[in-house]
């Protein structure tokens, strides 16, 4: 990477040092200030507004960069089944709501955040989780019957599944973000809610090991390559 391309450039602190502020920041539940006392105890002098911008600015572009490479790597793969949810999230004492796509994994597809959950929002959500992921052979749903209809407008409603306990994929998946919403004491905008939800799963994706389906030396394997790629991200 030249040295016009190296997002660091205007930053004195190292890039090591700013990847583990955000990777601190958006993958715990942690306020800005307890990334900071954190930060303090080792050695490193930051004020809390540091981790506030370094996150803003890196954030998104380390996201980006996860995503991207771990979209490549699943293109490969079946897509077997995904899972549909909404969430209720309190945005200035408002109920906005949080769409989210997760695999049969548990991977976090999709999030997108709305002030509705009529059926052109969920076509709307659908839409960028179809052209990013491409088509799933099952589509597991709720009864909110926005899906539905956005699906028979999309062509694949024969592939929606709908059954008690059928979707608890997903709604075990809410539970890492609800437990840093609750750290962040809520959002204020749109715009930084749809910023973080997008962050928050592409970080948690990638550290993610499953570590109740493994073995120690299996999960401690995996945690040291997440680790070692993380390290690499905008290099």
């Amino acid at each position: 990477m030249s040295k016009a391309d190296n997002p660091f450039r205007y930053f004195h602190s190292s890039p090591e040092i700013i990847r583990m502020v955000v990777m601190l920041y958006v993958r715990y539940p942690l306020s800005l200030r307890n990334v900071e006392d954190l930060l303090f105890e080792r050695g490193y002098d930051l004020c809390h507004e540091t981790v506030r911008l370094w996150w803003n600015r890196f954030g998104p572009m380390f996201a980006a960069d996860i995503r991207r490479q771990r979209v490549s790597r699943m293109k490969g793969f079946r897509q077997w089944r995904w899972h549909l949810d909404e969430m209720y999230v309190k945005l200035n004492g408002e109920m906005v709501y949080l769409w989210r796509a997760v695999d049969h994994e548990g991977e976090v597809l999709e999030s997108y955040v709305t002030k509705k959950r009529d059926k052109s929002a969920a076509l709307v959500f659908m839409k960028k989780a179809l052209k990013r992921h491409g088509k799933a052979e099952t589509i597991v749903t709720d009864g909110l019957k926005s899906y539905p209809a956005a699906m028979r407008d999309l062509g694949n409603e024969d592939r929606r599944e709908m059954a008690r306990w059928l979707n608890n994929r997903v709604e075990n998946s809410h539970l890492p973000f609800r437990r840093r919403e609750r750290a962040m004491l809520r959002f204020r905008q749109m715009k930084s809610l749809q910023k973080f939800a997008s962050v928050h799963a592409s970080i948690h994706n990638h550290f993610n090991s499953e570590r109740h389906l493994i073995d120690r030396e299996t999960y401690k394997a995996r945690r040291s390559a997440a680790l070692a790629e993380w390290q690499i991200l905008a290099a």
